[in-house]
């Protein structure tokens, strides 16, 4: 019977484990249609030519960089490796995001079929663990709680967006150390350090590797040896020690979460925000992730900090008071429902490091830091099914009921991944993310600069779409006027239209609230370049360079041939490797009639991208214009050979 036994769960798991992995990967495959999008996947992947690879130069880069204030090396080798396989394509990157989200359900519903067992194991009215079909419910139950957790559209951002690729590499190296050591603490006895406890430290070490929201993992580690492990009673002095060691990796995490922070990012000062309001923005943050569990609909890319903040204001008063009922509500039920005060705890301690008590960024509180909090949560959802079976098994409830939340159960996961399957829709790309934040947050300045800046670069190009364009970005202005980047988008924008006063005022206005940063200064030369004051440029770039511009790199046949004037070639020397500066200075060039001037910087984006039919166009073009017609056939020769379509427009034009 017991072999019988043994072979049906391993059945079971193996079917539950398909089951959960088709359906997640169901839900979420909208995403594979997704492109990079402008929420720092610019900074981070389309501009950043530094992960890209596993050469030695970029390991080292990998293992240094603190960038957009996080230090996640282990993170960053997965997207390594996206490179090495598929360049940049997006496809690949969400792919990938696709498989580590569906190993985490798996990892998680390893872990839930161990405190299942140990839970009903340990409840008054049960006996340990027996016979096919109390096996079944056990294994049916932890893939309803692996369900509720993995297709929650609350999981949307972390696995839809590619730059969230931290949290789902830490995740699950997360659950690995949680079931590591929910192996080392077998039938309640001590940390059994000589494999599975290794193993455990190993992965939480690795985990904050990863990213550092992994770091709450010994208080989790505690809260699960009280309920339901009841490795706390009695014994709590050797539980306390056995989480010594991983305090100690945890403080060191810290010390390397805090660094990074403070060089790739900038904290919120406290006369920005002071304790009143961090206090306001910590109950906001331990109500908003489980209540948004329980009712996760109208969910926005960024719930944006407000201007202003008080404890008692009605947006952060009322959760608060959400908060202490909840909270009494489950004090007072703890001995009949211990799980749901452990996994309320949880969720608070999960989010604590990114509760706003120490505040970094333009977001309140963000869907994805909601990936672990909810663990706890998905867990209850699962333990309904063993719990009413058995009940059903010892004649206290009749089938029906059992037959009842088995359904209802699937509702609610077919419901939610729904839900999360439409989610997932809306970032495919800029413009339909931000569309739905701004009629999601209709106050918020950072997303109308996000739909700003999407439809600035949209690839049509229409004047339509630079109107709107400036309507949104004057809009993100008008509701927070020292918000940097809309300032640096409509000068942009007004530089791309030829209004160059106006991109002169937006973009020294930009500098001015942005002074450490190397793109205004960058992007005020450009400015200066195409109105023909070179010497006005070039101060401007050696400051871009001095802030962390990344300087240029020598480009065979890029500059071979004398520049108009000694300012000139330096400041096109010093614009660096950018592609569509140079090839936007070039084309403004010509169209002023100054196709000598133009060639100049043409020549260097010819040779940036041999390939690319823009740059290469508009060269023959500057050839043409400036009287010479044998290098402007040549070069329409390259183009013809290259590019037969952007060869035919060369007569259109």
């Amino acid at each position: 019977d017991t072999d019988v036994t043994m072979k049906s769960g391993h059945l079971l798991g193996l079917a539950l484990v398909v089951v959960i992995v088709v359906t997640t990967a169901v839900t979420f495959w909208p995403g594979l249609r997704g492109q990079f999008l402008n929420w720092d996947d610019g900074t981070l992947f389309t501009r950043n030519p530094d992960y890209r690879g596993l050469g030695p130069a970029q390991l080292r880069w990998m293992f240094t960089t603190t960038l957009a204030g996080h230090y996640m090396p282990l993170a960053w080798l997965t997207l390594g490796l996206n490179y090495v396989l598929g360049g940049m394509n997006p496809w690949g990157y969400h792919l990938l995001a696709l498989l580590l989200h569906s190993t985490n359900a798996v990892l998680f519903y390893l872990v839930a079929c161990r405190l299942l067992e140990t839970v009903l194991a340990r409840s008054e009215r049960g006996a340990p663990i027996g016979g096919v079909g109390e096996l079944w419910s056990v294994r049916a139950g932890a893939a309803v709680a692996a369900l509720v957790f993995a297709v929650h559209p609350q999981r949307v951002e972390s696995v839809a967006w590619v730059a969230e690729r931290g949290t789902l590499v830490s995740s699950a190296l997360y659950l690995a150390a949680v079931l590591a050591y929910l192996r080392a603490t077998k039938d309640g006895t001590a940390l059994r350090w000589r494999w599975w406890g290794v193993v455990s430290l190993a992965s939480f070490a690795a985990a904050l590797l990863a990213k550092g929201i992994a770091i709450t993992l010994p208080a989790t580690l505690l809260i699960l040896d009280i309920y339901p492990l009841a490795r706390w009673n009695g014994r709590w002095r050797r539980a306390l020690g056995e989480k010594a060691p991983y305090a100690v990796i945890a403080v060191i995490g810290a010390v390397i979460v805090l660094y990074a922070r403070t060089r790739g990012a900038t904290w919120s000062g406290l006369s920005a925000y002071g304790l009143d309001a961090r206090l306001a923005f910590a109950g906001y943050s331990f109500w908003f992730y489980p209540s948004s569990l329980a009712w996760p609909i109208g969910l926005s890319p960024l719930y944006e900090v407000p201007a202003q903040a008080r404890l008692l204001q009605w947006r952060f008063l009322a959760p608060l008071i959400g908060l202490t009922a909840v909270t009494g509500i489950l004090v007072a039920l703890r001995r009949r429902f211990p799980g749901g005060l452990a996994a309320w705890i949880n969720s608070a301690v999960v989010v604590a490091p990114v509760s706003g008590v120490a505040h970094s960024g333009s977001q309140l509180a963000a869907d994805r830091y909601s990936y672990l909090a909810g663990l706890g949560f998905a867990l209850i959802a699962g333990y309904a099914v063993p719990w009413v079976a058995r009940l059903r098994r010892q004649g206290l409830v009749s089938g029906w009921l059992l037959r009842s939340t088995v359904c209802g159960l699937v509702l609610v996961v077919a419901a939610l991944a729904f839900n999360a399957w439409g989610q997932t829709g809306i970032w495919r790309d800029s413009e339909t993310l931000w569309r739905w934040a701004v009629d999601r947050q209709p106050a918020c300045a950072t997303c109308y600069g996000g739909l700003g800046e999407a439809l600035l670069y949209a690839p049509d190009g229409a004047q339509a779409r630079l109107n709107e364009s400036e309507a949104y970005l004057r809009r993100a202005i008008a509701l927070h006027p020292r918000l940097p980047f809309p300032h640096y988008t409509l000068g942009t924008l007004m530089l791309a239209r030829g209004q160059y006063a106006e991109a002169e005022v937006s973009l020294k206005t930009y500098m001015r609230l942005e002074p450490g940063e190397a793109q205004g200064p960058a992007r005020l030369a450009l400015l200066y370049l195409v109105q023909d004051r070179p010497a006005d440029a070039v101060p401007l770039l050696l400051q871009s360079q001095r802030l962390g511009a990344r300087p240029s790199r020598e480009v065979p046949g890029g500059l071979d041939e004398p520049g108009p004037d000694p300012d000139f070639a330096t400041a096109i020397r010093l614009l660096g490797d950018s592609r569509s500066d140079l090839e936007f200075l070039g084309e403004s060039l010509i169209r002023q009639g100054k196709g000598n001037r133009a060639v100049y910087p043409l020549r260097r984006a010819v040779a940036l991208a041999p390939d690319a039919p823009a740059p290469r166009f508009w060269l023959v073009k500057a050839y043409e214009q400036s009287g010479r017609p044998d290098l402007a056939r040549n070069e329409a020769a390259t183009l013809r050979r290259l590019h037969p379509d952007a060869a035919d427009r060369l007569s259109e034009r």
